[in-house]
């Protein structure tokens, strides 16, 4: 596996200055912050809440906790090494709604030494609920792009406090609506960062809400999680060997022709077969939004090998109660998304908590969504001159088998920004697109998905060092995202390589299947 090996900078512990004294220094100065003024930040007028000291727990070392707001209302949490600070900043975007800040996800960074801050985007009202938005411009701003904007310039103007330094590097990574804030950051943004990961992202939130609702619609009531399991092991066994190994995954799904019909039922008796009428669904929902005349009206729908993520919690949601992207568990009621959306934000005006929800017109609505996507999370600007020229480095990636963000939107974006930027070569000098067999929405799943995307990221922006290829591993026993780095090895069942697309992984013919050693890039 790919590994880095973490030091902290010269000048974070002094020559004649003893390490453990300087941290008893920084640990003082802690509760300070809480009386600083931070009002006169420019774009970013702060308050501090609260700052104290949080001794070193397990691998978590000892950090000074500051949370805090920037007007008006977009809450942070930074967390802050009293010790072997690497010099840099990390910020972790979040998914859904936000509506809480997912301080989580900075405790890899901060053992690897990063000052970290997170924010919930001004949203107090949890992840799915978009009660919050309802006639707030306010909300929807900052929920669209300006949240993880000042929460960079106020975790700056603060790290820099506390160190007497400013940050020589700084970091973001969300997935999910975190891979929009992501794009908006590069897009609108370009001098916050250093370097982007952006993983699944929902570059118009309007988009990935209209086909939750166009999909719901062709599988809730007609399809149970039986009719999905058969559809999805008749879709690998027909485009398994895609990548020379008879291995469960779908190497690069745009190319497998699989043929749901191929599953219509014959004759009387069987069981192990789709309806007439379920094929037809779900043709539609690969297929993605249409109107009533067959015209698309979005990138696309779910690739083949994604089916068993349709209905229910699905890997992004873990335990919770939440329905998957397109219906629940057993299929038999949809999404509550698409109706969150639809009502508070994606209207103008907003039907509001007293109206009956109505169902998305997918002949006339699709042409409504333009007041929204100005002010609600909308990056499909594929002009990245000015992120280009700052130095900017991103990554983009997305599962395959991803039901929630679907491939589609990726590559359309990643192709319109090699069309923008002059073509391949010259894009790829700084943003490159990884696909991951696979893998469900932003980790887990069947495919090589633990991967170490900030270890690559590091690596390009300060030493120059192109991810020309990432190296992922698929781990049991591990559902959700609480993998660390390096990995534990007993838990690593295959590792494969994941190539900037369009390549993919192809196994040599010879060698070790689950050593990604063995395996070269292909194009498609």
């Amino acid at each position: 596996m790919h590994e880095t090996v973490f030091t902290p900078p010269a000048w974070a512990v002094p020559l004649g200055v003893d390490a453990k004294a300087e941290a008893a220094v920084l640990a003082a100065d802690c509760p300070a912050l809480a009386t600083a003024d931070f009002s006169k930040i420019q774009d970013a007028p702060t308050r501090v809440i609260s700052a104290r000291l949080v001794e070193a727990s397990g691998e978590l070392p000892a950090y000074c906790q500051v949370q805090g707001l920037v007007l008006p209302s977009v809450g942070f949490e930074l967390r802050l090494p009293t010790s072997n600070w690497n010099g840099k900043l990390f910020e972790a975007g979040c998914g859904g709604f936000c509506g809480n800040i997912p301080i989580a996800a900075c405790e890899v960074p901060l053992r690897r030494g990063y000052a970290c801050i997170a924010t919930d985007m001004g949203n107090k009202g949890g992840r799915t609920n978009g009660l919050v938005f309802y006639n707030n411009l306010q909300a929807q701003i900052d929920f669209g792009f300006r949240g993880a904007h000042v929460t960079a310039v106020a975790g700056k103007a603060i790290t820099e406090s506390y160190y007497a330094k400013a940050p020589s590097k700084a970091y973001f990574m969300g997935c999910s609506s975190g891979g929009q804030q992501a794009f908006a950051e590069a897009q609108r943004f370009p001098w916050d960062f250093d370097g982007i990961i952006a993983g699944a992202p929902s570059p118009t939130f309007s988009g990935p809400m209209m086909y939750y609702e166009w999909a719901g619609r062709q599988l809730v009531g007609k399809l149970t999680p039986a009719n999905l399991q058969l559809l999805h092991e008749k879709a690998v066994a027909k485009c398994d060997l895609d990548d020379g190994l008879k291995d469960g995954l779908i190497g690069y799904p745009p190319s497998c022709k699989f043929d749901p019909a191929e599953l219509r039922c014959r004759s009387g008796g069987q069981s192990a077969c789709l309806t007439g009428e379920q094929v037809e669904a779900v043709k539609k929902v690969y297929a993605g939004p249409m109107t009533s005349k067959g015209e698309k009206i979005y990138t696309g729908g779910p690739m083949v090998g994604s089916e068993l993520n349709w209905f229910g919690p699905g890997p992004a949601y873990g335990n919770s109660s939440i329905t998957g992207a397109y219906g629940n568990s057993d299929g038999s009621a949809m999404s509550a998304w698409p109706s969150e959306y639809f009502r508070y934000v994606g209207f103008m005006p907003a039907q509001g908590p007293e109206g009956e929800y109505r169902a998305f017109d997918f002949d006339r609505d699709y042409k409504r969504l333009g007041m929204a996507e100005a002010l609600f999370g909308y990056a499909m600007n594929p002009d990245l001159r000015k992120f280009a020229a700052a130095g900017g480095k991103m990554i983009l990636y997305n599962g395959w088998a991803d039901q929630s963000d679907i491939p589609s939107d990726a590559i359309d974006y990643y192709e319109m920004a090699e069309r923008t930027m002059g073509g391949r070569a010259a894009t790829q000098q700084f943003f490159r697109l990884f696909l991951i067999p696979g893998m469900n929405h932003c980790w887990g799943g069947e495919g090589a998905f633990a991967i170490d995307y900030l270890s690559y990221l590091e690596a390009w922006v300060e030493r120059g060092q192109a991810p020309d290829v990432m190296i992922g591993a698929h781990l049991t026993g591990e559902p959700g995202p609480a993998y660390k780095f390096p990995l534990d090895q007993s838990k690593v069942s295959f590792t494969r390589p994941v190539y900037p697309y369009p390549l993919q992984a192809r196994y040599q013919g010879t060698g070790d299947p689950n050593n990604a050693a063995n395996f070269r890039p292909v194009g498609p």
